[in-house]
């Protein structure tokens, strides 16, 4: 992460971009890690047995369902600031 405490003058612009092209790598970087850590968090689980299988896919179908609830109440609920057109 990046992480200044003090804060720095710069008397130059080429400071200026060299400290830019430092906040841009340090920015790539952590955005590679945190694609990998969703990557390994949203990653399907291994199932090593039959009854982990059917215990994963009970997990997912769930899961599923709760989503599609969740957005259904919440478009009933605040769908009317989605609507494009004005009610008269």
């Amino acid at each position: 992460m990046i992480q200044d405490t003090q804060p720095t003058t710069y008397q130059t612009l080429e400071e200026i971009e060299q400290r830019k092209d430092e906040l841009r790598t340090a920015l790539q970087a952590n955005s590679k890690q945190i694609g990998g850590f969703w990557h390994d968090l949203t990653a399907p689980q291994q199932a090593n047995s039959k009854g982990e299988l059917i215990s994963n896919l009970i997990s997912n179908s769930i899961t599923a369902i709760d989503a599609f609830l969740l957005a259904r109440k919440l478009m009933k609920t605040y769908g009317k600031f989605f609507n494009k057109r004005k009610k008269r």
